[in-house]
């Protein structure tokens, strides 16, 4: 089941989100048993610490730029760069300006 955005629609996933100075937002597009996706927009220096996640992410760079750690190795992410994080690896996203991402997580099979 899809949320947040219409059916038969032309949307800009970009403008799906909006900034909010000093804070991380998310909106869920779907969550399911063996597929999230979702939208998330970063403030400037905010970050999202080391965890891991059971499922493979795909993540896409909408807007910004970032700094994602993934096993102790840094990789810098602009706007249209995307990078594959494995299943139950330890990684961290930081802002080095304000970024929008679409984060898909999919099942390991």
């Amino acid at each position: 089941m899809f949320k947040n955005i219409e059916y038969s629609q032309i949307i800009n996933l970009k403008d799906s989100i909006n900034y909010k100075e000093g804070q991380i937002s998310s909106k869920t597009i779907t969550n399911s048993k063996d597929t999230n996706i979702t939208l998330f927009s970063v403030a400037k220096n905010e970050e999202i610490s080391d965890h891991t996640s059971t499922k493979d992410a795909l993540l896409i760079v909408l807007d910004g730029k970032l700094k994602v750690i993934i096993n102790k190795i840094e990789y810098l992410l602009k706007t249209d760069d995307s990078i594959l994080m494995p299943a139950n690896i330890v990684h961290s996203l930081h802002a080095l300006e304000d970024f929008k991402i679409l984060l898909i997580l999919n099942e390991t099979n």
